[in-house]
């Protein structure tokens, strides 16, 4: 079995002559003086030469400048194909282009923001799977009290780590500092279903975490039980001798009495 031969054709010297008319294209794309040294050429087909330069803009490092050439069959003229920022081993390139769903965190969205949900998510299960009678979902929805879709065991298991692994969990300061957990606290109010075994909802006004759901083992310094205040102790009614008196001497004063003096009056 013989082997197939390509030929590979020579770069045509015409365009490899061609270094400033590629070098004048690249800096009509680039500010002027922007393109660095000649850093070679490739051979792209029959009369077809693509040359290489450094590009000196910061902004741009281990890019280069690509200007394609070319002439046509039997003419002399060499004309400019195609100019380009191709980037070169070592340049700075974005990261890989992720879709909008991928790239949401939590806290993105903001007023008037809609965020559409996937059929196919594997959070939600349509709201008939709540129902075992067929007869039970119908009447469900005719009424107007059922939903398109609920929230799923995967879902579910997803919500549990999230929400104990978090700020709300067990596994941050002000709960390690707390005198006890929130499931011994008279604030803390239990939800509904499934997860009402692990978490609750903070309702004292004055705890951080108030309006917010709580891990059961979660904690902070406004727990109902951390601290009794005493009674306060009454002041007792001081005791006045109505009765008895205290002679008390009479001091000399500065001026003497005895002595007369005219004043001047008629």
């Amino acid at each position: 079995m013989s082997r197939t031969r390509t030929r590979v054709s020579a770069p045509d010297q015409a365009c490899v002559a061609a270094v400033d008319l590629a070098r004048g294209a690249a800096e009509e794309l680039a500010r002027p003086g922007r393109p660095g040294e000649h850093l070679g050429y490739e051979s792209e087909g029959d009369r077809i030469v693509t040359h290489y330069f450094a590009c000196l803009d910061r902004a741009y490092r281990g890019w280069r400048w690509a200007v394609t050439v070319t002439r046509a069959s039997r003419a002399k003229k060499v004309t400019v194909s195609e100019a380009v920022l191709l980037p070169g081993s070592g340049a700075l390139l974005a990261p890989e282009w992720l879709p909008w769903s991928e790239r949401l965190r939590p806290g993105d969205l903001g007023v008037g923001d809609l965020l559409p949900t996937p059929e196919d998510d594997d959070r939600l299960v349509p709201g008939f799977a709540e129902t075992d009678d067929e007869a039970e979902h119908q009447a469900v929805f005719e009424y107007g009290l059922g939903r398109a879709r609920v929230l799923s065991a995967i879902g579910k298991d997803r919500a549990a780590r999230r929400w104990h692994s978090g700020e709300h969990g067990p596994h941050t300061p002000i709960a390690h500092a707390a005198p006890a957990q929130c499931s011994t606290c008279g604030f803390y109010w239990l939800l509904a279903g499934g997860l009402r075994q692990m978490f609750g909802v903070c309702t004292n006004e004055y705890a951080p975490d108030d309006g917010k759901v709580v891990a059961a083992d979660h904690g902070c310094g406004a727990h109902s039980e951390a601290a009794v205040l005493p009674p306060p102790v009454e002041q007792a009614i001081p005791i006045l001798d109505d009765l008895g008196y205290d002679l008390m001497e009479e001091e000399a004063g500065s001026v003497d009495e005895s002595a007369s003096e005219e004043l001047g009056h008629s």
